[in-house]
């Protein structure tokens, strides 16, 4: 067998570890190609969170904007969001600056961008009126045959030339292709510390996120369907976005080295204030986290039998982590079932 001759035949098992966006987009394209090409394979997604549950529980952490671009993609693969999953149309980018705000409308001013939770919402949410997004892609993953296995892995191992995936109480289990999608905040990066293969966990930087309750009246009144985007002279601040969401807005800080001064100097500018009801009260957050953000991706993402897909092998600086999910996702699945699972 020459090495680029590992190919998935039927019968083939593939171990998929996550199942957010790139674990779910991946296991909906290698299933539908695999049929396509008349093979069968199983499909397994290694995911623990509940998202059905708000907070952190059933969150993915992310600021949760579907650019125009991957909506258009979607739909050209048959994949609609409903109005179930996105909480608001984006119409316009309203930018605000030292020297002044200006907006950017999107063409046609149509509602192509999406604002969605990763999960169904912050963990004081009141009454749950939207689906989780994650929660949505796994769902139609389990329609085209996919099994989800609720729990997390605890071990990878190596045996036969082939990957195992052990969760804590069970036996490993041998794949004939592991695809990781666990994003970079998962403590499960460590388990490819001691597997023979270059890859190496991508740089990344910590960024800030907080939720506010405002209701949905309030939101269309003072935020409207602008994603309000901030590029003001404050040190150690990259950017800064509030995106408008069903009854909550989130605030996405980037920068270096972000701490509770940095994000009060922001939230004192007139700018922000500006987002926000008269005399609101910044301490009344409803959920909070600081995620960490790629800032490179893994020089060599693959290797026999292997494959890193979403923000743990290659996405975009700074923005459309979904939209760079689903990328990856589908370009290794094409590659998987078309051409095969070595180097």
């Amino acid at each position: 067998m020459t090495p680029n001759s590992i190919q998935l035949d039927d019968g083939a098992r593939v171990g998929v570890i996550g199942g957010g966006p790139a674990g779910s987009f991946f296991s909906i394209f290698v299933l539908d190609m695999a049929h396509r090409m008349g093979i069968d394979i199983q499909v397994d997604i290694y995911e623990p969170r509940d998202y059905t549950k708000p907070g952190p529980i059933g969150c993915n952490m992310c600021g949760g904007i579907i650019s125009e671009s991957l909506v258009q993609n979607l739909a050209a693969e048959g994949i609609n969001l409903p109005t179930s999953i996105v909480q608001r149309g984006i119409d316009s980018y309203m930018l605000h600056m030292d020297v002044g705000d200006v907006q950017i409308d999107t063409p046609l001013l149509e509602k192509r961008i999406g604002a969605v939770y990763r999960g169904p919402g912050p963990r004081d949410i009141k009454e749950i009126k939207w689906g989780s997004f994650d929660g949505y892609l796994l769902d139609l993953a389990i329609q085209r045959g996919a099994n989800v296995i609720h729990q997390r892995v605890d071990e990878i191992l190596w045996t036969n030339n082939r990957p195992e995936i052990k969760v804590r109480k069970g036996d490993p289990i041998a794949y004939d292709l592991a695809t990781v999608a666990i994003g970079v905040n998962a403590a499960a990066r460590k388990l490819f510390n001691n597997l023979e293969i270059e890859y190496e966990i991508p740089k990344t930087t910590k960024t800030f996120i907080q939720e506010y309750y405002l209701g949905e009246e309030k939101i269309a009144e003072i935020l409207g369907s602008s994603m309000h985007v901030f590029l003001l002279d404050i040190p150690r601040l990259e950017f800064a976005a509030i995106i408008p969401k069903g009854d909550y807005v989130s605030l996405c800080l980037l920068g270096e080295d972000i701490d509770k001064e940095l994000v009060t100097n922001f939230l004192e500018t007139p700018q922000v204030k500006s987002c926000f009801p008269m005399d609101w009260d910044f301490e009344c957050k409803s959920c909070n986290c600081s995620p960490r953000i790629n800032v490179a991706g893994s020089k060599r993402p693959f290797g026999d039998r292997i494959v890193f897909i979403g923000d743990s092998g290659i996405t975009r600086l700074y923005k459309d982590g979904i939209g760079a999910a689903y990328r990856t996702a589908k370009s290794a699945a094409t590659t998987s079932v078309l051409h095969g699972v070595s180097a």
